[in-house]
């Protein structure tokens, strides 16, 4: 973190002096190397194809973004011969999915390095693929799609009553982490009101006129959290390492809990298992208070959940209902 902040601190101040060593120029805050490592330990990419054949998955898309060409890039696999589409500042390349691509994906800007990824025969550096991703269900859709199940980062729906502002100036961690906002999670719920306006417009349709259009329904369940998670992190903050909290405290991240400002930035740098723990556990009830929506979406049949029944076990119950539909030819996959 010091020798990286050096570096940045160096670049922005006397740049123009050192420019000509490229050593010197910083490629993001964070070393992934380690996540690197675990991705090749822990995720046999290799199997994918392997499991398309036996019938496992149809189709695998991961999405980037080249800096480069300034392109949202949809990198898939299929089972089908699916031709790559192409679409205002969008496109489909054909490949096999491998670590590269997944770290590609998740390359936050800034925050983690663009990774060189084969686009039409060459080589183009790609980051995060939520950045001018302008319909995320598209590649579900392209890919054939009927039936889409939408697993949001950003609370689609706000709570009754006004939220509280502020009438100070924004520091420079609430502004990026507005900016972090817009970028990941507002694309995805106007796609989501996009294909429900399009599913209303055709249920309007006769069956001829339906017919005679491209389109078709398709049905979207979408889980999202209940809660704010730049809520959640403040309450984080303390778990960070040293360094990063004194980074972010220089930037204007300061406070916890419900008085912390900046927590949407530091939300973005929130790897420490308190936080993960505590992500998973509301992404949990949150999809169990939602239970009869999900068992009609997959087609399992209406159970009750057991009285008194803890975490454990109603995730054992829903394991179960999965095997049972799978057996029965129920799930598509």
């Amino acid at each position: 973190m010091i020798r990286t902040g050096a570096r940045w601190l160096t670049m922005m101040s006397i740049g123009w002096v050192i420019a000509r060593w490229s050593r010197a120029r910083p490629r993001s805050l964070l070393d992934n190397t380690p996540l690197e490592d675990l991705l090749k330990r822990l995720v046999r990419t290799e199997r994918l194809h392997r499991m398309m054949q036996e019938g496992h998955l149809r189709a695998l898309a991961v999405t980037a973004s080249s800096y480069g060409s300034g392109l949202h890039v949809t990198f898939y696999d299929a089972l089908d011969n699916i031709v790559p589409w192409t679409r205002s500042q969008r496109l489909a390349v054909r490949d096999s999915i491998s670590t590269a691509h997944l770290l590609a994906s998740a390359a936050i800007p800034f925050v983690f390095p663009a990774v060189s990824l084969s686009i039409d025969g060459h080589p183009e550096y790609c980051g995060d693929g939520s950045m001018r991703q302008a319909a995320p269900i598209s590649p579900a859709v392209h890919l054939g799609a009927e039936r889409i199940l939408v697993i949001g980062a950003g609370r689609m729906h706000e709570p009754p009553g006004e939220r509280p502002g502020s009438s100070e100036y924004p520091n420079l961690a609430q502004i990026a982490g507005h900016a972090l906002s817009s970028i990941f999670l507002d694309a995805l719920a106007v796609d989501v009101e996009r294909l429900r306006r399009i599913n209303a417009t055709l249920a309007l349709l006769t069956p001829r006129a339906r017919a005679d259009t491209s389109l078709k329904p398709i049905e979207v369940l979408v889980i999202s959290p209940s809660e704010r998670l730049d809520d959640l992190a403040g309450k984080h903050l303390g778990s960070l390492p040293g360094p990063i909290r004194a980074l972010l405290r220089g930037v204007g991240v300061s406070g916890t809990g419900d008085d912390a400002r900046g927590a949407a930035l530091a939300s973005y740098l929130l790897f420490e298992a308190p936080y993960t723990r505590e992500l998973m556990s509301l992404g949990f009830h949150d999809t169990m208070s939602r239970r009869a929506d999900v068992a009609a979406f997959f087609g399992w049949p209406k159970r009750a959940a057991p009285v008194g029944a803890d975490a454990t076990d109603l995730a054992v119950s829903v394991g179960q209902a999965t095997s049972e539909a799978d057996v029965r030819g129920v799930v598509d996959p």
